[in-house]
């Protein structure tokens, strides 16, 4: 579940619903591109286009780099991510034939198959055309245990908000008369057959100032959304409500819990405590279903610590992880709570340890199968995975036994069995997928990416620079074998340092073709603000602390000019959405150290981020800039206020997308509009369809990297 909760927690960063912004202030003479799609930022939008691709698709590497890039991402031997539904295998598929993509099954033993058979369950692209919409695939959660019912989300032209239509997987057809939610940032959970548990925008008044919904309400088969239930009501100054349904290995619910999203790092959970109606989750269906559910109110706080996160449930245990010291506990630990007793007594349930990493250590990944404690890590940045047994009141761990010194994720898990899907991979070694069986440690490898790139000449190393305040920090390194220590090598640097969100070694292909078999060396900086060594790696630098993840950024710059791997001639840094603030606080802080910048989907007016799309909800990361004490020390950095006339930027490439309903795209035109004001050059381009994620369409996206590597061929390799 932790998988789950870092994708919800990357949504949260730059997400929210369509919210009404406040007024641009009258001092900002670029204040009129927050009108997102305005006539004149169309217009404006719309000639920044055309000046850049004069320059960079007119460059004959472009579509060389174009090609490269979409035989990467259309290619037919790419590993087909698995997903356990019921007993099948689900992958979601994108090709140069299916640009929007198919949702398609095989069986486990057919998966296993050089070539397996697969079922079409949905076609996206002719959903699309028979509709006349811009679909795209967001996912789909089923009802367990059978699986057959499933609630897609379909999002348009690849935003973050969706609208959720449930399906069913065996006559592959919509349900008649089945739930449909229009579109909007939503939190759905099944409670059972005929009733679903959803947070969302009700209506006027009921979002919050981050643009997600505080008001839970459970909505039964057949009903409007005005007949629809209220469960709970948070307020409009917190950041949202969510509800957790906690389910056996054979799909009976077990619990209800109301998640209440106090700030972005904070966290309350409830259970009903008083109720005055009982609605039967069992009245028109045979078990298993959920047990009855009520309108509650009156509310039971639940004794977790306010920076937690649950993260799986299994063996009538709620493992949980806490990010801060609490009750004799470190943070970064994991730690269980006994359901059954939990709700029985919450104010005298003993929360036990499972696992406590050590101080190189940091916990990335939970999750369960049947009966098994899945957690994978990191140490020194270098991943591993244990599987949990619990007997007799006690976890006992085995240590998969993977690959070492690269990076390990936890792809799926099943309930029906105690299977898994692991995925390694590192910056030279192609991603192979191995199914495991947690109940004896047993691995099998599944699946291997061919080689994207001939790694032969290069070599990948891991240092360690000091930054600032003597902090070690380490980052990767992957350099041509024959590189002469001369400064003279062409390098990208890539960083975030946000979030607690890490960043190890992985396979990019596209990095690898274009980029290092070209000559090129590619860095990732492991500053702090990630969570490559737990909650304290992170919290290190938040709010009036940010100063030191971009020293620890310039930290990893001057280590690879000490050790002759580059300059800052052939230095260019690349980072996106909160690495975006990074990287325009590094080219107005040291425009001299950097000869490209590309500043992708970004947080740049960090004066009035809050004040944007879901702002509100980043405060716990960067302060509140309406707080004169926090503005100070924002004030300090922000990369929008810190352009100055005079001084000499690295041509910068700024880029953002008119459909991300994460980041603003406001931010990035502004920063590009000031700097035109200047004089200064620098490139801008606006894609109009993909949003945040940029994972829409394969094609529009080998377009966006030939654009990227086009102009740092010529800052850094001409």
């Amino acid at each position: 579940m932790k998988k789950l909760m870092l994708a919800a927690v990357a949504a949260l960063l730059c997400g929210g619903a369509a919210v009404a912004q406040s007024a641009p202030p009258t001092d900002d003479p670029y204040g009129w591109l927050e009108d997102i799609d305005g006539a004149r930022s169309m217009a404006w939008v719309h000639a920044q286009n055309a000046k850049t691709a004069a320059v960079l698709e007119k460059d004959p590497r472009y579509e060389t780099f174009r090609q490269e890039g979409l035989a990467i991402f259309t290619a037919k031997d790419r590993i087909p991510v698995p997903n356990f539904r019921g007993g099948s295998i689900d992958n979601f598929w994108q090709d140069e034939t299916h640009k929007r993509g198919v949702w398609r099954r095989a069986s486990v033993a057919g998966y296993g198959a050089a070539a397996p058979q697969w079922e079409t369950v949905l076609d996206i692209d002719a959903l699309a055309k028979a509709e006349g919409k811009d679909w795209y695939y967001k996912g789909a959660q089923c009802l367990e245990p059978e699986e057959r019912y499933c609630l897609v989300r379909l999002s348009i032209g690849g935003k973050d908000a969706v609208s959720v239509r449930e399906f069913d997987v065996q006559t592959k057809a919509w349900v008649p008369g089945g739930f449909s939610l229009p579109e909007g940032k939503q939190n759905v959970s099944w409670l059972d057959r005929d009733t679903l548990l959803v947070a969302r925008d009700w209506g006027p008044g009921t979002l919050t100032e981050s643009g997600y919904a505080y008001v839970l309400k459970s909505l039964k088969r057949g009903q409007s959304l005005d007949q629809a239930v209220e469960q709970y009501r948070s307020n409009p100054k917190e950041i949202s409500v969510s509800p957790q349904v906690f389910r056996d290995a054979n799909g009976k619910v077990d619990g209800v819990f109301f998640d209440r999203g106090v700030s972005f790092f904070e966290r309350e959970y409830y259970v009903p405590a008083k109720s005055d109606v009982v609605v039967s989750a069992c009245e028109r269906r045979t078990p298993p279903c959920g047990p009855n559910f009520i309108r509650p109110t009156a509310w039971t706080k639940l004794p977790f610590p306010r920076k937690s996160n649950i993260q799986t449930y299994v063996n009538g245990q709620v493992l949980f992880t806490t990010e801060q010291d609490w009750n004799g506990f470190q943070a970064g630990d994991l730690l269980a709570y006994d359901l059954k007793a939990l709700l029985a007594d919450p104010a005298n349930a003993k929360a036990v340890l499972v696992v406590r990493p050590k101080p190189n250590q940091s916990i990335e990944g939970v999750a369960s199968t049947r009966d098994r404690l899945i957690v994978s890590g990191l140490e020194d940045v270098k991943g591993f995975v244990d599987a949990y047994d619990y007997k007799d009141g006690r976890w006992t761990a085995h240590r998969l036994d993977l690959p070492k010194d690269i990076s390990v994720q936890i792809i799926d898990t099943s309930k029906s069995s105690n299977q898994l899907f692991l995925e390694t991979q590192g910056l030279l070694s192609p991603t192979a997928l191995w199914l495991a069986d947690a109940s004896n440690g047993s691995l099998k490898a599944a699946k291997t990416l061919p080689a994207r790139f001939d790694a032969s000449k290069d070599v990948v190393e891991q240092f360690w620079a000091t930054s600032t305040d003597g902090t070690k920090i380490p980052y990767w390194l992957v350099r041509p074998k024959a590189m002469k220590a001369d400064g003279s090598t062409p390098t990208i640097m890539y960083g975030y340092g946000g979030f607690q969100l890490s960043k190890p070694s992985v396979y990019l292909p596209e990095v690898g073709k274009i980029w290092l078999e070209r000559g090129g060396a590619y860095v990732i900086a492991d500053i702090r603000g990630g969570g490559e060594f737990g909650p304290k790696w992170h919290d290190a630098v938040l709010r009036e602390n940010r100063q030191k993840a971009f020293d620890d950024y310039y930290a990893v710059a001057n280590d690879l000019f000490k050790r002759g791997i580059t300059s800052p001639r052939r230095l260019g840094i690349y980072g996106r959405s909160n690495g975006g603030v990074l990287m325009s606080v590094s080219m107005t802080q040291h425009p001299e150290m950097f000869h490209a910048v590309v500043v992708e989907s970004p947080l740049v007016d960090m004066l009035r981020y809050n004040h944007l799309s879901a702002g509100a909800s980043w405060v716990g990361e960067y302060g509140d800039p309406d707080k004169p004490e926090d503005r100070a020390f924002i004030a300090k950095y922000s990369g929008y206020q810190n352009l100055k006339s005079g001084v000499t930027y690295p041509k910068a490439l700024i880029t953002t997308n008119t459909k991300d309903d994460r980041v603003h795209p406001s931010h990035a035109r502004k920063f590009a509009a000031k700097l035109e004001g200047l004089g200064d050059p620098y490139l801008y381009y606006e894609d109009n369809f993909g949003g945040h994620s940029y994972d829409a369409d394969p094609t529009a996206n080998a377009a966006r990297w030939a654009r990227h590597y086009t102009y740092l061929a010529e800052q850094l390799m001409d």
